[in-house]
């Protein structure tokens, strides 16, 4: 079947739309285009479109990040469409069905879309579940986030539609059509996502184990060698009234705490203001380095509680060093459908992100995330520099398996499927362990069984996993613990230990290490407040020093650059003033400056770069036969003139004059004046006057050329 509406080359012809009207526009011109009403149901138009189309060709792929044949209920996957070079799309849809419905009931749709570019894509106005393209263009590719149906879905068919021109490419078995099926449980007891009321009876016990797979040979792009390690694990048994964390929730204070730092302390803070919406809080010591054989260094583990109303178990640890990525089960529930609870769970993890520091390599520099992006798994496609990085987008290689295991029920049990051998023989075994009172030996694997009239005693925990060996080369010790459940019931002292030694052998054959170093410190603060700078940070010598030199670094340092320092505005030094503009009665002379260096990142503004001042010469005669100045006084007052220009010029290699002839100098005009040197503000024109000829009688200083300056544009910016 086709299901997309026939659409012509002039339907998707609208030149590109960006702004939000537009794109509402466009909105609405898709809505009738592809569906001009709802009278044909919900969706039914999608499904039932007759129009040109062409099938069996595959320059066009639907494809789902890592290529599963099987989908994890609740599991988010990144969906790509593409087109193969020199293809290219206008439009498409895309849909995802539960297999054999037919899509004309909101029912028939499986799962959820997520928009990750509204520049690209958006949800179909008509078909809700359905995606498009949001303007009508040109495209090679887009990508969509799915999260897949909860457990007992079925089968699943991602479906997408091309329109190129005047064609319509789809697919029911081919490229742009992609089938997976529910993922079984590895013991098919437990459900994937949490049920809305657990119908299970009793308690029952469970034991959590953590097993890393994060080393440099499974991951080796960019590993960190030296401060590998997983973070203490936290978590807790809850209600379904408690979320510690959920993909497309945000990370409260103690998940970024634990995320960022890899400190659990303020997430079991958390975890004990639930009261009693936590049954049991899980904890586990951090692993340095991260990874270890099994002989050297056991698996970490806890146990844990459930029962009818909390009967989820979420927890986390970091791999670190990382900007926020962590691993570990959010809301795993462990109450079976069958009204019992789950004998084993087994997940391979891989890492998500906090949503709250915005690196993307394992040793990037803090940045925080703002505003706080929602929590999600990383995949391989999500930056060029990320260790988990595959431009064909397969799969991110698992980086630890979690082993969930019951080891008790107690209480009345209603399941309604009949207890098979393993159940019985489990309960039996635990029944027995604390039941039977034993006498432990120190140092001893043996165990005394007392009869418990002879004697009261006190029952013990289970030994906790063995800590890691002290040396990380040749031979050292390391130790296991355990706690008293419940004292003796006389009131008597519990004798039995609480703590073991052993020797243990780490790389019998190595060769002596002088350096065991601590993790690096956080970066100083910047030695400077603007510019540039340096900061550094340390880390110290654990190792002792009986060992031998170390010469690995102590400390690091560098370059560290804030925001450009201001810089104020520099002018030179005034200029002498001119002459009197007016060769008598009232008039005024002016000075300048240039500015030399213009204000930069909020420095001080210019200052004034023209001054001008008021100069009266002589008072000017009036009339044509009073008050004239004699011969002798007009030249004692032209000479003066010519004396005071004359050493003016001198001082600044600069010289004002009239455009009157000198003696003994042939002068050419005044040239024009030059443009002014600054729009507003005060800036400065020149003009010069050059010697045209010289004659032998003439002195030097009256036949040099001659320049001229004035102010201009002195209004204020």
């Amino acid at each position: 079947k086709a299901f997309f509406p026939p659409l012509s080359l002039t339907s998707f012809s609208p030149p590109l739309l960006a702004s939000a009207g537009a794109r509402a526009a466009a909105s609405q011109w898709q809505e009738r285009e592809y569906f001009p009403g709802k009278s044909d149901g919900y969706c039914g138009r999608i499904l039932r479109a007759q129009g040109t189309r062409k099938e069996g060709y595959n320059e066009f792929r639907l494809r789902v990040e890592g290529d599963p044949e099987n989908y994890q209920p609740g599991s988010t996957y990144r969906v790509t469409l593409y087109a193969s070079s020199p293809a290219y799309f206008r439009g498409f849809t895309l849909i995802a069905l539960r297999e054999g419905r037919e899509g004309d009931k909101e029912d028939d749709y499986a799962g959820n879309f997520q928009i990750i570019d509204e520049e690209d894509t958006q949800f179909m106005i008509n078909c809700p579940p359905a995606v498009t393209e949001s303007t009508p263009r040109r495209r090679t590719r887009i990508q969509v986030f799915w999260t897949a149906p909860p457990s007992a879905s079925g089968c699943v068919t991602l479906k997408a539609s091309i329109v190129q021109k005047r064609i319509i490419y789809f697919q029911d078995e081919g490229s742009l059509t992609k089938r997976m099926c529910e993922k079984e449980s590895l013991y098919g007891e437990t459900t994937e996502k949490p049920l809305l009321d657990c119908c299970a009876c009793g308690t029952a016990k469970y034991r959590v184990t953590f097993h890393g797979n994060w080393s440099e040979k499974v991951h080796p792009k960019d590993y960190p060698r030296r401060a590998n390690h997983w973070s203490a694990i936290i978590g807790a048994s809850h209600s379904k009234n408690y979320v510690l964390w959920e993909y497309g929730g945000y990370a409260s204070e103690g998940i970024k705490k634990v995320a960022e730092l890899g400190s659990p302390v303020s997430m079991e803070e958390e975890i004990r203001q639930k009261g009693d919406d936590v049954l049991t809080v899980i904890k586990m010591k951090a692993q340095w380095p991260a990874w270890q054989p099994l002989n050297v260094r056991a698996a970490p583990s806890a146990e844990f509680s459930v029962d009818r109303t909390r009967h989820l178990m979420s927890f986390l640890t970091m791999l670190g060093p990382s900007p926020d990525w962590n691993v570990g089960l959010s809301a795993e529930d462990l109450c079976t459908k069958e009204c019992g609870w789950a004998q084993r769970v087994v997940q391979d993890m891989i890492p998500w992100d906090a949503g709250t520091d915005n690196g993307v390599t394992y040793e990037s520099p803090n940045k925080p995330t703002v505003p706080q992006e929602k929590i999600r798994p990383l995949t391989s496609l999500d930056h060029p520099q990320s260790p988990f990085y595959d431009p064909e987008g397969g799969a991110i290689t698992p980086v630890a398996r979690v082993v969930v295991e019951r080891i008790a029920r107690k209480g009345e049990q209603c399941n309604v499927v009949p207890d098979n051998v393993d159940d019985i023989v489990a309960d039996i075994a635990q029944e027995e362990k604390e039941e039977g009172l034993c006498l432990s030996l120190p140092l001893s694997p043996l165990c005394v069984p007392v009869s418990p009239q002879l004697w009261s005693t006190c029952t013990m925990s289970e030994w906790i996993t063995w800590s890691p060996c002290s040396m990380s080369c040749g031979m050292g010790l390391r130790s296991r613990e355990r706690y008293v459940k419940q004292f003796p019931d006389d009131g008597s002292v519990c004798t039995l230990p609480t703590e073991e030694n052993e020797k243990c052998i780490v790389n019998e054959e190595c060769n002596t290490i002088p350096c065991m170093l601590s993790p690096w410190s956080d970066w100083s603060d910047c030695s400077v407040t603007c510019g540039k700078g340096m900061r550094t940070r340390q880390r110290v010598l654990k190792s002792p020093v009986e060992l031998g030199e170390c010469t690995e670094d102590l400390e690091q340092v560098e370059k560290c650059m804030l925001p450009e320092c201001p810089t104020d505005c520099m002018v030179s030094e005034w200029t002498e003033w001119s002459e009197c503009n007016k060769s008598c009665g009232k008039g005024h002379m002016i000075r300048t400056r240039m500015v030399k260096l213009e204000p930069q990142f909020g420095g001080d503004l210019c200052p004034e770069t023209v001054q001008r001042k008021k100069c009266k010469i002589r008072k000017c005669n009036r009339g044509g036969g009073q008050g004239q100045v004699n011969s002798d006084e007009k030249k004692r007052r032209k000479e003066a003139r010519e004396k005071r220009r004359s050493k003016q010029g001198g001082r600044q290699g600069e010289e004002t004059t009239s455009t009157a002839e000198h003696p003994g100098c042939k002068m050419r005009p005044w040239s024009n004046w030059t443009d002014c040197t600054k729009l507003c503000g005060g800036g400065i024109q020149e003009r010069l006057m050059t010697a045209k000829r010289r004659l032998k009688s003439a002195q030097l200083p009256s036949c040099k050329d001659r320049k001229e300056i004035r102010a201009c544009n002195v209004h204020p910016c």
